[in-house]
C-alpha cells in the first residue's frame, strides 16, 4: 500500500538535498545543477503537501499511502448532538422557550466534547498505528518476512489515514 512519493521524512530529505544540490550549482556556475537542485526542492514541497491529504467520504479516510480508517463513532455522535443541540437553541429562541433554548446549549456543549474525544481517540491510535506499523515493517523486512513487512506496512498506512483525518477535522473546525 505503501507509495515513497507521500512520505513526510522522504520529503525533508530530497528538499534538504536539493536546497545542497542548488547551492552547488551556484558555488560552481552549474546552471544546470541550479536548476536541477530547485525541481527536487519544488518536488519535495509538493510530496510533503501529498503526505498530508486525505480524502474524506463521510467517516471513513483514505491516505495517498492507500491507507483506509473509519472515525471514531464519538465524533459523528458529537456533530449529530451539536446539530440537534443548535436546532433546539433556534426553535427555542424563535417560540420564547428559555428551558429549549437552554438544553440546546447543553446538548451542543456535549456534542462538541464528544466529538473532540473522538479526534483524540484517532489521533492517539493513529500515531500508534504508525509507529507500530513503521517498527513492525522494519523489522520484518531484516528478517526477509515479506508478508509481515507488507502487514505492517498496511497498519501504518492505515494509522496515517486516520491520523490525517483528524487532522483535517481539527484544522477545519479551527478556521
Amino acid at each position: 500500500m505503501s507509495n515513497d512519493n507521500s512520505s513526510s521524512l522522504k520529503a525533508y530529505v530530497d528538499s534538504a538535498t536539493g536546497a545542497v544540490q542548488s547551492a552547488l550549482g551556484s558555488l560552481t556556475g552549474s546552471t544546470a545543477d541550479k536548476a536541477q537542485g530547485e525541481q527536487t526542492r519544488t518536488d519535495a514541497a509538493a510530496s510533503h503537501e501529498a503526505s498530508h491529504t486525505v480524502g474524506k467520504f463521510g467517516p471513513i479516510a483514505v491516505s495517498p499511502s492507500g491507507g483506509v480508517s473509519q472515525d471514531d463513532p464519538a465524533r459523528a455522535e458529537g456533530s449529530w448532538n451539536q446539530t440537534v443541540g443548535s436546532g433546539k437553541e433556534m426553535l427555542g429562541n424563535l417560540i420564547g422557550s428559555q428551558d429549549l433554548k437552554n438544553q440546546g446549549i447543553q446538548q451542543n456543549a456535549a456534542g462538541k466534547g464528544q466529538e473532540a474525544q473522538g479526534q483524540l481517540s484517532d489521533l492517539g491510535n493513529g500515531m500508534g498505528d504508525r509507529v507500530q506499523g513503521a517498527l513492525g515493517a522494519g523489522l520484518a523486512g531484516l528478517t526477509g518476512d515479506k508478508e509481515g513487512q507488507a502487514k505492517y506496512q498496511d497498519l501504518h498506512d492505515d494509522g496515517k489515514a486516520k491520523l490525517r483525518s483528524a487532522q483535517k477535522d481539527i484544522e477545519k473546525e479551527a478556521q
